[in-house]
């Protein structure tokens, strides 16, 4: 899959999502459903991956 389909499919996801729940509910229920479509839709991801940064010098 190319970039611009792997991006429509995110995007269409986040749609299907969004009208389907609608806005309000925590993060966590988001992550969740957006999960699941993406699974369902064979893309890899992964979840809440630990990234290093830092900012004005705190790590």
């Amino acid at each position: 899959m190319r970039e611009n389909e792997i991006a429509k499919e995110i995007v269409d996801a986040a749609y299907q999502i969004h009208t389907g729940l609608g806005p309000g509910l925590f993060e966590s229920v988001y992550e969740t459903v957006m999960a699941y479509e993406l699974k369902r839709r064979n893309l890899e991801f992964a979840r809440q991956c630990p990234i290093s940064i830092v900012y004005k010098g705190i790590h």
